[in-house]
């Protein structure tokens, strides 16, 4: 009996192979529209899809990114209709990656250079300059689990429409929470593979704080010592916060891409870099929904950042830079600009701050959680190349956010 059921599970397995192989091979049956630029979309569509998702998905946004995006990635759009019904709304990015954008410290300088003439590209459900679930935004009145065969059919038409700047090896759809990836099951039949991430570190603002006081009154007796010794040490040796204006971010734009770059470019995967003009067009944009905060030494040199933004009834601790070798003297810049973040969110009266993938024990000593993230990858050939071969074999691995309750 044992070899008969392992006999079934066979047959089934093939026709459920074949099933699959069938539908990647066959339209879904919805209907799509496919965009370059976000000045082409249909406002009315667009918007009725993504008003209440995250401002990542915004026509505000987006036409910032678009104008200053990073010179190796180009932005894409889908609406998908269901009878004539907007039903998904899509954003992809595609990306050209250099084979050395993946840091391999076991290999020679001379075989360092060499990859870094070797390109692949890309296409990305979902946002690069951000972290968690901006690929697909779906109606109210459709089961996302009905919607995933229309998006893996969006994405296919998109990477054959962009064939004509190259031919693109992975698709990924980047950044899935536990609550979005429940209703993902359909992507297994498109073979799309889960990968782990980092957790974002989401801190949960209590509607009772006014202030940045209100908040250390509730931590518990060790943990706002830690964090006044942190503003204590930081004051006392002549470091100071200022506010930036949207005139005195442009005016201070170099220097603030000079601190992200430092931190930037010590990240272990660098697909993408930020424009120098980005940071300034989102506070020109924005305006008091974007916090820009600088960190001065004594003899006023500009020496961190720190950006907020709001997004919808939470904020984001969004790009930040500083430097390193003043952070290596002993002075807390990094932990008092993630500081100065919660702070902006209370400001804000944002009900969340989500502050990132890095550095997840300080932001834990903070009062930060973890949210589960996972990315699918699918590659356009089954015998990956060697450069998207060496992209999955050597992600760095997700670390383990450590459990903290730094509150009453």
């Amino acid at each position: 009996m044992p070899m008969l059921d392992h006999v079934k599970k066979t047959v089934h397995r093939v026709k459920d192979s074949v099933a699959h192989h069938q539908e990647r091979h066959r339209p879904s049956g919805f209907q799509f529209a496919l965009f370059d630029s976000v000045a082409m979309l249909r406002p009315d569509h667009w918007d009725g899809l993504t008003a209440d998702e995250s401002v990542y998905f915004s026509r505000k946004y987006l036409g910032v990114l678009e104008t200053n995006a990073p010179a190796n990635l180009r932005m894409h759009y889908a609406l998908i209709y269901r009878d004539g019904r907007p039903v998904a709304a899509v954003v992809a990015q595609a990306v050209e990656v250099r084979g050395d954008a993946v840091p391999r410290p076991d290999i020679q300088k001379a075989a360092r250079t060499s990859l870094s003439k070797v390109k692949e590209r890309i296409l990305v459900c979902g946002n690069l300059l951000s972290w968690g679930f901006h690929g697909v935004a779906f109606g109210s009145e459709t089961k996302p689990s009905e919607i995933w065969p229309a998006v893996a059919e969006a994405l296919y038409r998109i990477r054959r429409a962009d064939k004509l700047f190259g031919e693109t090896g992975l698709v990924m759809i980047k950044d899935l929470n536990d609550e979005v990836d429940a209703n993902a099951s359909p992507l297994a039949r498109f073979n799309y593979r889960p990968m782990e991430t980092e957790p974002n570190m989401v801190f949960h603002v209590d509607p009772k704080w006014n202030s940045f006081e209100d908040y250390l009154k509730h931590l518990r007796s060790g943990y706002r010592n830690s964090v006044k010794k942190v503003m204590k040490d930081f004051s006392e040796g002549g470091f100071t916060l200022e506010p930036l204006d949207e005139d005195g971010v442009k005016a201070h734009q170099n220097e603030i891409h000079g601190l992200y770059h430092q931190v930037h470019d010590q990240q272990k995967l660098r697909l993408i870099s930020l424009s120098p003009d980005f940071i300034p067009a989102l506070a020109r944009t924005f305006g008091e929904e974007f916090h820009t905060h600088i960190a001065r030494d004594p003899g006023g040199k500009a020496v961190g950042f720190i950006t907020t933004l709001k997004d919808q009834e939470g904020a984001v601790g969004y790009y930040i830079g500083f430097d390193k070798e003043a952070a290596a003297k002993g002075a807390p810049i990094y932990l008092r600009l993630l500081q100065r973040t919660i702070q902006d969110a209370i400001e804000m009266k944002a009900k969340w701050l989500s502050l990132g993938r890095t550095a997840l024990q300080p932001k834990a000593q903070l009062g930060a959680q973890p949210v589960p993230l996972r990315c699918y990858v699918r590659h356009r050939i089954p015998a990956m190349n060697a450069v998207v071969r060496g992209f999955l074999n050597f992600m760095p691995e997700p670390d383990t956010a450590p459990e903290r309750n730094p509150f009453k």
